[in-house]
């Protein structure tokens, strides 16, 4: 199993850590620095200033939004990266929620499943570097009865085929993302309840393909924080968690509730985004149960977490990409390094 580092979104109040953290992990040996964008920061730009100023460590969106970008505009930037950082990036692709796509880039949020597979057949097309047309329901290249006509990509990405990945939650779209990605980004992924709320509906993807999981990268985010009290820590993911099972989409609407429930948290996701929801974030907070919050997350001790290591690969992580918690760079530094002793502890590196 390999590691992989989520700075998360850019302009938190740790820029300048951040690019230290992802220079830290770079000199450790991680495999992969990903960036996220939503409606601040975005993570092209995030990506190139880190690709610069590190030497191995690969780069990766998650996610460029599918809502934000046309699908040229995205083989583009994904063209570019690859050939300015010799072959270091990773293509992550999402659709984002209806309160961003709807409300900050004003595309209607709907046949998300149709639009992400022609997304992702039109940059796959244009990257080959072959004339560009295409006739889906959603795009059509070039426009019919005007003066646009087939054009081809005229930068060399270093690699002919750059790795795409897909952030998925829900299960058609997971079976699709196995069906069409090279990798499916996951959040909030519990051990136990790996095979049955995501990789089972993967595997039905890649057999509808006609292909197997050899190759194919289950690559979760999970928060690390290191220290002896897990229930103190648990307790600093307590708004987080809450934020994303209770106030991230409508009440009918809610990819992340949705997947608490799936784990066995009806009653507890209901009450979680009612009280979000009906402004009472810190009840909402409190109402996050412990083992939630430490089933999907890497707490306590390097012993501890190198257990949890452990069920993550056993569980079919191929690469585990951690988020380290702390108010300081050296407290960042410490899980981060933390992370590394684990995987090795576990026999895994």
């Amino acid at each position: 199993m390999r590691l992989g580092i989520n700075l998360g979104y850019w302009g938190a109040g740790m820029d300048a850590d951040n690019l230290s953290v992802a220079q830290e992990a770079d000199r450790l040996g991680y495999d992969v620095c990903w960036a996220a964008e939503a409606y601040g920061s975005d993570a092209a730009t995030v990506l190139a200033w880190v690709a610069a100023q590190t030497e191995r460590i690969d780069v990766g969106s998650a996610i460029f939004q599918i809502p934000a970008r046309q699908p040229a505009m995205t083989a583009m930037t994904a063209a570019t990266l690859d050939s300015l950082t010799k072959g270091r990036f990773r293509l992550g692709l999402g659709v984002s929620g209806p309160q961003v796509s709807e409300g900050w880039y004003g595309v209607k949020f709907d046949k998300p499943l149709a639009r992400t597979r022609e997304y992702v057949e039109i940059v796959r097309k244009a990257m080959t570097r072959e004339r560009l047309s295409y006739d889906g329901a959603h795009w059509t290249l070039p426009l019919p009865d005007g003066p646009g006509k087939p054009l081809k990509l005229t930068v060399h990405p270093e690699r002919e085929h750059i790795p795409l990945y897909i952030a998925a939650i829900g299960p058609k779209n997971l079976e699709q993302t196995g069906e069409i990605a090279d990798g499916a980004l996951l959040i909030f992924p519990a051990a136990e309840h790996l095979e049955e709320t995501a990789l089972r509906h993967i595997r039905a993807g890649r057999e509808k393909a006609g292909l197997t999981m050899d190759g194919f990268d289950v690559c979760p985010t999970v928060p690390l924080a290191l220290g002896e009290d897990v229930t103190a820590l648990a307790d600093m993911f307590r708004p987080y968690t809450a934020l994303y099972v209770g106030g991230m989409g409508s009440p009918k609407q809610n990819f992340y509730n949705q997947l608490a429930q799936r784990m066995g948290y009806e009653k507890e996701a209901a009450e979680i985004q009612t009280k979000y929801l009906g402004g009472d974030k810190t009840g909402a907070a409190a109402a996050v149960p412990h083992s939630l919050i430490d089933s999907t997350t890497l707490l306590g001790s390097v012993e501890r977490i190198a257990d949890g290591m452990r069920a993550y690969a056993d569980a079919g992580v191929t690469t585990l990409t951690l988020a380290p918690a702390g108010f300081t760079l050296d407290e960042r530094i410490a899980a981060l390094r933390a992370g590394t002793e684990a995987l090795e502890l576990a026999g895994l590196a």
